[in-house]
Parts: structure tokens; C-alpha cells; sequence
């Protein structure tokens, strides 16, 4: 089951959980902002109903990994790949950031254990670069690469979900929320067809468009 928010804004945005066998909607909220409780609330809505979640796809808000322990979760490599490109840009000047963005281009394709390996590979090549320090004016000293290293500890908590969807429990689990994401654009395609709604026209649009992809 995949699990996501979106926004118009700042205001307000929808969380939707999307059956991933068949595309429909099991769950639709709308939000101001995503908490780790609307995302429980739809978890416990979609169970009490009588559906049995065999796994999340989630794309990284770091507190459902602790919430939803008791399921299998695969973390978005597409989202895992933004991340680390968020931390050391798409085109770092810095080799071991180049060399890292090159990993994660292999993510989509890898092996869990391969992955895993050359990762740590990466981290003990450039163990001297990740531990250097510099020394502020005040004294201080501080991480000299501190966005690297940012996206090495974004790593490290999210490699244990990566490959979720390699156990043999989870075959046919996808890699990538793109499902969810796909349905998203394809709304706000739809939305954009009829600009200058109100937000409760707009609230009101939305829910017709999943009801309508549910009878589908």
C-alpha cells in the first residue's frame, strides 16, 4: 500500500493511501500539515474497514518507520535518491559527492548485499574526507563537509528499508511510491483544467475524482 501527501501551498494538501494491486483509493484525508497522526488515522481507518496491509511504500518522514514497526516498509529509492541529491546538489564539486550521487544512480537496479557493500566501501575511502574538521573564528570547530555527511546518516537510516521489497515475503512490493506520485500529477492535471475554484470546490473536485477512480 502506498502512503503520501501532497500540497497546494501551504495551506492545506491530501493524504492518500492507494492499493498498489489495483490502483484505487483505500483512504483520503484532507490535511494542513503531515503529521505522524494522520498518517495513523489512516492506517487504523484502513484496517478497521476489514483490509489486511501487507506492506507500506512511504517516501521518508522518519517518524512512520518507528509507527508502523510492526509492518514491512519500503522506503522510496526515488525519494532516497532526491534526498542525497538535496544534500550534495546534482553536480558536487566534491569527488566523494560525485562518487556517492553515482551510487545511488545504481540503487534502482542493486542487490541488497551489493548495494550495502559498496556503500560501505564508499564511506571507508572517504572516511579522512567525512571525519575532517575545521576550525571556526570563534574556535570552535565544526564538520567541514557537513552536507555529506548529512546525506551519509540519511543512508544509514534508511538502508534497513531499501530493499524491503527484495524479501521473498514481499514479492511484487514496488521499489517507488510512483504509483502514488502518478496519481497525484494526473489530479492536479485535472485541476488545473479548472482554475479559479474555490478551496471548498476544489475539496469538493477531489473527492469525485477518487470516488470516480474507485468504480473504475
Amino acid at each position: 500500500m502506498h502512503l503520501d501527501t501532497t500540497y497546494w501551498g501551504h495551506n492545506w494538501g491530501v493524504l492518500l493511501a492507494l492499493d498498489d494491486a489495483t490502483g484505487q483509493p483505500l483512504y483520503l484525508a484532507f490535511v494542513r500539515n503531515e503529521t505522524i497522526a494522520d498518517y495513523s488515522l489512516a492506517v487504523s481507518s484502513i484496517e478497521k474497514r476489514g483490509y489486511i496491509i501487507l506492506g507500506l511504500i512511504i517516501d521518508g518522514k522518519k517518524g512512520l518507520f518507528s509507527m508502523f514497526s510492526g509492518f514491512q516498509i519500503q522506503m522510496c529509492q526515488f525519494h532516497m535518491t532526491q534526498i542525497v541529491s538535496r544534500y550534495v546538489t546534482r553536480n558536487p564539486k566534491l569527488k566523494a559527492a560525485r562518487e556517492l550521487n553515482g551510487l545511488m544512480r545504481t540503487l534502482p537496479n542493486s542487490y541488497r548485499v551489493d548495494f550495502e557493500k559498496a556503500y560501505n566501501e564508499w564511506k571507508e575511502k572517504w572516511r579522512e574526507t567525512l571525519s575532517r574538521r575545521s576550525v571556526l573564528k570563534s574556535g570552535k570547530t565544526q564538520y567541514t563537509h557537513r552536507r555529506l555527511r548529512s546525506a551519509m546518516h540519511s543512508i544509514d537510516f534508511y538502508l534497513p528499508y531499501l530493499f524491503t521489497y527484495q524479501r521473498l515475503s514481499c514479492e511484487g512490493m514496488p521499489n517507488t511510491n510512483n504509483k502514488i506520485e502518478g496519481t497525484f500529477t494526473d489530479l492536479k492535471k485535472n485541476l488545473n483544467n479548472h482554475s479559479g475554484m474555490s478551496i471548498e470546490n476544489r475539496k469538493r473536485f477531489i473527492v469525485g475524482f477518487f470516488l470516480a477512480l474507485f468504480r473504475l
